[in-house]
């Protein structure tokens, strides 16, 4: 491949399609109505995993959103940081993302604990009104459902559930079950239900994919330049200068993994249990 030119390489079973856009080896495009939405467990993961997936998708004019769940409050790296730390993120997270071409109004701050998660999931009653509160519940299960519903993506991107991090699985086991919360009719005070389950696929942060990816993104340097400098708005992260290297050593491309929801039927096993054959038993 030129180093100047965009690829996408996608396996379909044993099938492999080429293309130089989305458009052209995605398995659903829905032309002017796709919309894509990002969830970001922690404020970098989504320019880590998905940085040049985000500009190939605003290059094909999609609109993009970024989900962002909880607020950086344990990411300081100097003691004078420790009470500051969030806002400082906050700020480095729009500064990121709107470098990468996505406006500041589609960039979503939930703003719940950093490390703290699991004392969050599902939905439960409250009367605080401030963030991450909606419509008088908190919880992961509530904020998600909600902001798909406002944002009534076409398809979603989250980062795989085998990282090791305790809050990347949280997101992911949360957010698969508000994808459906926010297709039925539950808790109609978060919005219009959306019409169908949007579409979606994990990327790889830290960890590695549960089962190999699907999709094969390669762009010119210029993507992934624009990508380190994205990262590199994260300057209150001392480490930002290796992870920055790290990442420029695999070079400009990205891969994602599809996913398909499969229902339980009981009929799926039938064959498996049907009597065959007499089998003679051993005594």
């Amino acid at each position: 491949m030129k180093k100047d030119k965009i690829q996408f390489v996608r396996l379909v079973g044993n099938e492999r399609r080429v293309g130089g856009r989305l458009s052209e080896v995605s398995r659903h495009w829905q032309g002017e109505k796709e919309r894509f939405l990002f969830v970001s467990p922690h404020d970098d993961d989504a320019v880590l995993g998905a940085g040049l997936m985000i500009q190939l998708a605003k290059r094909e004019k999609v609109p993009v959103h970024i989900l962002v769940a909880t607020d950086g409050s344990m990411g300081y790296c100097s003691p004078e940081e420790k009470s500051t730390i969030a806002e400082i993120r906050r700020k480095e997270t729009f500064a990121c993302y709107q470098a990468l071409g996505v406006p500041k109004k589609n960039i979503v701050w939930t703003g719940f604990p950093d490390c703290r998660l699991n004392s969050y999931r599902g939905r439960t009653p409250t009367d605080d009104t401030t963030p991450p509160a909606v419509a008088g519940h908190i919880g992961l299960q509530n904020s998600f459902t909600y902001w798909l519903r406002q944002i009534r993506p076409t398809q979603c991107f989250v980062p795989t559930f085998n990282d090791l991090h305790p809050d990347h699985q949280i997101v992911y086991n949360e957010f698969m079950i508000s994808l459906f919360h926010a297709s039925g009719d539950i808790w109609p005070e978060l919005g219009e239900p959306l019409e169908k389950v949007p579409y979606v696929s994990t990327y790889a942060v830290y960890c590695d994919f549960l089962a190999p990816p699907t999709l094969q993104m390669r762009t010119p340097d210029s993507y992934m330049e624009k990508k380190l400098n994205a990262i590199g708005e994260f300057r209150s992260q001392k480490q930002i200068s290796s992870l920055i290297e790290n990442v420029r050593h695999f070079g400009p491309e990205e891969y994602i993994r599809s996913l398909d929801f499969k229902l339980y039927r009981p009929t799926d096993y039938r064959n498996m249990f049907e009597k065959k054959e007499e089998l003679q038993l051993m005594p």
